[in-house]
C-alpha cells in the first residue's frame, strides 16, 4: 500500500473517530502534531491528537461527521492535504461547558507528511478554532 493510501485510511479512522486504536497502524512512532489553535495548543503528537478527536467526536458531539471535499498527494515532498467541513452538535459531556446543543460547520485542511516507510511522520492542522468555538456556543 503507498502512501497516500495510508494517509487516506488515516484521516478516515482519525475523523471517524476510532482514536489512536484506530490510527495507530498508519502513523511512524513518534509522529509530531502541530497547529495554530487554542484547543490544541497543548497537543504535540499525532497519538493525542487522535485522542483528542476521539473525546471531541466521540464524547462532546457524538454523530459528528465530516464532508471530504478535497484529497491531494504530493510525491516529492510526501505531502498529503486533506480539506473537508466537520459538522458537529455539541450534546454530549465535555467542553467547557455543559452542552449547548448548538452546532458548528467549520472548514479545516490535514497536512500529513509521510515517512519513507508510508506512515505519517508529522501532522498539521489548519481550522479557525474561535469561529468553531463561537458556533458551539463556548465564546
Amino acid at each position: 500500500m503507498g502512501a497516500f493510501e495510508n494517509a487516506k485510511k488515516f484521516f478516515e479512522a482519525c475523523e471517524a473517530p476510532e482514536g489512536w486504536k484506530g490510527c495507530q497502524d498508519y502513523v511512524a512512532d513518534g509522529a509530531e502534531f502541530s497547529a495554530q489553535c487554542e484547543p490544541l495548543v497543548d497537543v504535540h503528537t499525532v497519538e493525542g491528537y487522535c485522542d483528542w478527536m476521539l473525546g471531541f467526536g466521540g464524547t462532546t458531539a457524538p454523530g459528528a461527521r465530516y464532508d471530504l471535499h478535497s484529497a491531494s498527494y504530493d510525491d516529492e515532498t510526501r505531502t498529503a492535504i486533506f480539506f473537508g467541513t466537520y459538522h458537529a452538535r455539541h450534546t454530549g459531556e465535555g467542553g467547557p461547558v455543559p452542552p449547548t446543543n448548538k452546532e458548528t460547520h467549520t472548514d479545516y485542511v490535514y497536512a500529513l507528511t509521510m515517512d519513507r516507510d508510508d506512515k505519517v511522520a508529522r501532522m498539521v492542522k489548519i481550522w479557525n478554532a474561535p469561529w468553531a468555538l463561537a458556533e458551539l456556543g463556548w465564546a
